[in-house]
């Protein structure tokens, strides 16, 4: 296993009921679930996927589609039919029950949806509790519990117990108690979905916060296609226990690999899962700062435009220029354009979400102009574009351009409501 995986499954099947290596045999043969003789139940099909180290990767699914299943083979819950689970060095499969329970406590933790939190001990001593049983002594078991108390938000409440908790302070100490262990792989299964959508929304954004500074590999269960879609550095799309598509949340959106997928993710908020990068085309309404404004009157009249972008020889924006400008120091014999660039671009970075995409698309007088980390001008987003991909006319948006033809008013009208709903816009705002 390279360095850079940090979880690896191979061909794994998990089977209940009678025979059920017989029934791995009648799978690979080609049988469906459907086709297995009764009581016997195939949860997980031949599922091969690796899992990157910090990456945030999402198993998903309807209700009976394996998931929970898959996730408690990773970790040796439920022994493996079939196939087989590698941790770094380690392998799942085929590991003693002591070799397990070493590996749960040093290489692997995991978050459950029901808290599983012990009743008659405090924050700190749940937070703890894993440290405990690696045999750390209690006084720096204690002080690192603290810190990650801290770390979680729930800082001045280590002495209360679990029923002093509400939902999603109790769920807090279980993602407390799993990071505290440092092991290398998290498992998450269906871990905010008890929670109420106010709080399981706040959890989603902590984990991300979290993330970012801790970099851990963590493997995400859900049933809900947009908590995968804003967790996930990737996700893996289950349906009556195989794996039927694995990719980036713009992937499964964008590319659906079957029509199962592309009716699961129909409904997905769009806005915020495609970004600028996704929608941008080819910025050419642009020039340098020696065009000087005959040059600038040029590009803006070979693209149609009434401005152009102003950008330095390495693409890094400097800003814009309006035809008025421009033919103003035309008519006085000037032949600088610094004096009449605008700084005030409103360009935006390319990972910005499409929810966050409409105001300054609007204050724009150019097409939305998107930058890279380094500041450089990458690529424009009109606003045609945005409607037509909002509107879910994929042909359209790819066809769009800054002179293209209106959009048809359905289209608009579904962009507009879909911005409404995100709350990217306002009802006042559309009017």
């Amino acid at each position: 296993m390279t360095d850079t995986i940090a979880l690896r499954a191979t061909g794994l099947y998990k089977v209940f009921g009678k025979h059920p290596e017989s029934a791995v045999h009648r799978l690979r043969d080609g049988a469906t679930r459907e086709e297995l003789a009764g009581g016997v139940t195939a949860a997980v099909i031949d599922a091969s996927f690796e899992v990157h180290r910090g990456e945030i990767f999402v198993v998903m699914g309807l209700s009976g589609s394996g998931k929970s299943t898959l996730i408690r083979t990773l970790n040796g819950l439920q022994p493996a039919t079939a196939g087989t689970v590698e941790i770094g060095a380690d392998s799942i499969t085929g590991a003693t029950p002591k070799r397990l329970r070493e590996i749960r406590r040093k290489r692997m933790s995991m978050v459950f949806q029901h808290f599983a939190l012990l009743p008659h001990r405090t924050v700190l001593d749940n937070v703890a509790y894993g440290l405990e049983i690696q045999g750390m002594p209690r006084a720096q078991r204690e002080d690192r519990a603290r810190q990650v108390t801290q770390v979680v938000g729930l800082g001045g409440w280590e002495d209360k117990h679990p029923s002093e908790l509400s939902g999603g302070m109790q769920q807090r100490v279980g993602l407390a108690r799993a990071l505290a262990a440092d092991t290398e792989v998290l498992l998450m299964d269906e871990a905010f979905s008890a929670l109420d959508p106010l709080i399981r929304r706040e959890m989603q954004e902590q984990l991300l916060e979290l993330q970012a500074t801790l970099g851990k590999t963590i493997i995400f269960i859900t049933h809900d296609l947009n908590e995968a879609m804003f967790l996930g550095d990737r996700i893996a799309v289950m349906r009556d226990g195989r794996i039927v598509q694995i990719g980036t949340p713009e992937e499964i959106l964008t590319d659906p690999a079957n029509e199962y997928v592309e009716q699961f993710v129909q409904d997905v908020d769009r806005t915020r899962v495609l970004t600028a990068e996704s929608v941008m085309r080819k910025p050419r309404a642009v020039v340098h700062p020696t065009a000087g404004p005959h040059g600038a009157l040029k590009t803006m009249r070979d693209e149609q435009m009434s401005g152009v972008y102003v950008v330095k020889r390495d693409r890094t924006l400097i800003g814009w220029v309006s035809d008025r400008d421009a033919l103003d120091l035309v008519r006085k014999g000037q032949k600088d354009l610094a004096s009449i660039v605008r700084a005030d671009h409103g360009a935006v970075a390319s990972d910005t979400a499409l929810s966050e995409l409409f105001i300054p698309a609007l204050e724009s007088s150019l097409p939305l102009g998107v930058m890279d980390d380094k500041g450089r001008l990458v690529g424009v987003v009109p606003r045609v574009t945005l409607l037509a991909t909002l509107g879910g006319e994929p042909d359209a948006a790819a066809q769009a351009s800054p002179d293209a033809d209106p959009l048809p008013t359905h289209v608009v009208d579904r962009a507009l409501e879909a911005a409404v709903d995100s709350g990217a816009l306002t009802i006042e705002e559309v009017n």
